[in-house]
Parts: structure tokens; C-alpha cells; sequence
């Protein structure tokens, strides 16, 4: 099955005009970088310490256009459905000025389809209540689960369009390793409103490639790029940008030859003894992509 044409100009038109633009347009004024994208990041680096300490890292190393994708023992973000604590998280998150947009869709396997669309909605509508604008799955690793998660995957979207919610994926290994992977799981899916993150410290860590020629295949479905870094197959990702093999420039001016519009969003850095000590690495990474934003 290939992606018809017209599906794939709804595609791109959903993905480039509508989804990420409400909230592009909303940080664009308070974005404190002179990068031609956003450079925004996600929660993964404090995920040791508690809410506010993270949504107070995430504003103190310069960052406003946040995602809450890594859940942790006390917070669930979008999979907890207890209506107060989600009126207390999108307080906190509006009282620093911060903007949050992305959030994880978690899904389990070998779970009754309509088990797993009834979490899938209930964490839609929990997105939609907190303002978020797009929610990403990282797939299956299991082949036998394979074609119940696209079948899960295609549900996501169908329902994420109704509410203004977008789905998302990127290279995560499993049923989403690599480029043929992720183009075999837009056609299964086959809906404008999945679209793809680009991750290529990803792509070194589950598959060893070059994430550049790796790149190439989906260069015209990928709507934002998670920053990474990675040395090696299977070698650590938790580190400060310019330690592994990731060609960031390179990557960024193909990005760029392609119409790519962003945004940028930092996923990780070396985590510190200290909340404070992982912000400050936070914030070199952040400056790391403005250096090399300036080079393209």
C-alpha cells in the first residue's frame, strides 16, 4: 500500500498549517533566541525531581515551549485522568509563562481494542483539556503486536482530529526503528493527523545508521526534530550535544533545503546531582543548537 497523493497533500497541509500552528504562533513573542526555529524542550532531564522543580528548570535555562512526555512515579501528565491534578499542572504551568504543547500517548499491548480506545480517547480529552496541541507514541517492540498498534495508531488519529489534538511518532526502535519503518507505519495508519518527529540520536541508539541518509526517505513528513545526541548503537543519550556522532549542521541545513519551518525540541542532557546542575546543561544545549542554527 503507498500513501496517495492526495492523502499525503492533507498531510502535510494539516501537519505544516494547522496542527503546530496555534501555539507556534503564541511562543513566536516570547521566544528568547534569534534561531529561525523555535527551540523549545521537553521534561525528560528532571524527571528525578518533582513538577515545579521541572517547569522551573525548563524556564530558568530559556526554554517556554515545553512537552511533558516522560511521566514519572508521582506525575502521569495526560494519563492521569483526576480532573484536579489536571487543573493544578495547567495552573503551574501558566503561572511561569510557559507554553505546553506535546504530551506522551501511552498505550499497552495485548490489551482489548476497546480497553485501549477507551484510555486512548480519555487521554485525548485530558490533552485537549490541558491545551496541548499533539501527543506522541513511540510504537511496540514486539512484532506480534505490530498490526493491533497501527490499527490503535489509526483510532488516535481519527479521534485527535476531532478534538484538535495531533498524533505523533519518531525512530523509537521496535515497529518504529528506521525510515522504511516509520514510512510502512504512515501508510498502515494512512490519516492526515499522524504526523512524524524526527530523532536522529534515535536512530544511532536503536539502529546504528546514519541518521542523515536515514533522513532522506521522510524528509517530507517530518513536522518537528527531537535533539539528541548518541555515540553509538546503544550508548547513552542522556548527554550534552556535541559528545556524540550526530551531524546537527548537516542535518539542519537539509531540514532547512526542504522547507522545514520547526520546531526544534531538546529531549535530553547529562543529568546533574542536582536539579539546578541539569538545568545549567539544559541551557548549554539549548545555546549548542543556536550556534549551530547559525551555521545553516
Amino acid at each position: 500500500m503507498t500513501i496517495s497523493p492526495l492523502s499525503r497533500r492533507k498531510f502535510l497541509h494539516l501537519t505544516s498549517a494547522t496542527a503546530l500552528a496555534g501555539w507556534l504562533a503564541r511562543d513566536a513573542a516570547a521566544a528568547t533566541t534569534p534561531a529561525p526555529w523555535t527551540i523549545g524542550c521537553l521534561n525528560r532531564p528532571w524527571v528525578k525531581w518533582s513538577a515545579d522543580e521541572m517547569l522551573d528548570g525548563l524556564r530558568a535555562a530559556g526554554y517556554t515551549t515545553i512537552g511533558l512526555q516522560t511521566t514519572t512515579s508521582k506525575d502521569k501528565w495526560v494519563s492521569n485522568n483526576s480532573r484536579d491534578y489536571l487543573s493544578a499542572l495547567k495552573e503551574k504551568i501558566a503561572r511561569r509563562g510557559l507554553n505546553a504543547f506535546q504530551g506522551r500517548l501511552t498505550t499497552k499491548d495485548g490489551v482489548p481494542f476497546d480497553t485501549s480506545t477507551a484510555e486512548i480517547r480519555q487521554q485525548i480529552d485530558n490533552a485537549k483539556f490541558l491545551g496541548l496541541s499533539c501527543l506522541i507514541n513511540t510504537g511496540t517492540a514486539k512484532p506480534e503486536f505490530y498490526e493491533n498498534w497501527y490499527r490503535m495508531m489509526a483510532y488516535a488519529a481519527r479521534y485527535g482530529a476531532d478534538a484538535g489534538v495531533q498524533l505523533i511518532t519518531k525512530p523509537h526502535g521496535g515497529v518504529i526503528a528506521d525510515a522504511a519503518a516509520l514510512r510502512k507505519c504512515l501508510e498502515k495508519v494512512n490519516h492526515p493527523n499522524l504526523g512524524l518527529w524526527y530523532d536522529a540520536g534515535n536512530v544511532i541508539f536503536y539502529t546504528g545508521k546514519d541518521p542523515l541518509a536515514e533522513l532522506e526517505p521522510i524528509i517530507g513528513h517530518v513536522i518537528a526534530f527531537t535533539a539528541k545526541d548518541c555515540a553509538g548503537k546503544g550508548v547513552n543519550v542522556m548527554t550534552q550535544f556535541g559528545t556524540g556522532t550526530v551531524d546537527f549542521v548537516a542535518i539542519f541545513k537539509r531540514l532547512k533545503k526542504a522547507g522545514f519551518k520547526g520546531p526544534i525540541i531538546v529531549e535530553s542532557c547529562a543529568i546533574g546531582a542536582t536539579a539546578d546542575e541539569t538545568t545549567k546543561n539544559a541551557t548549554a544545549n539549548r545555546k549548542f543548537l543556536e550556534a549551530a542554527l547559525a551555521k545553516i
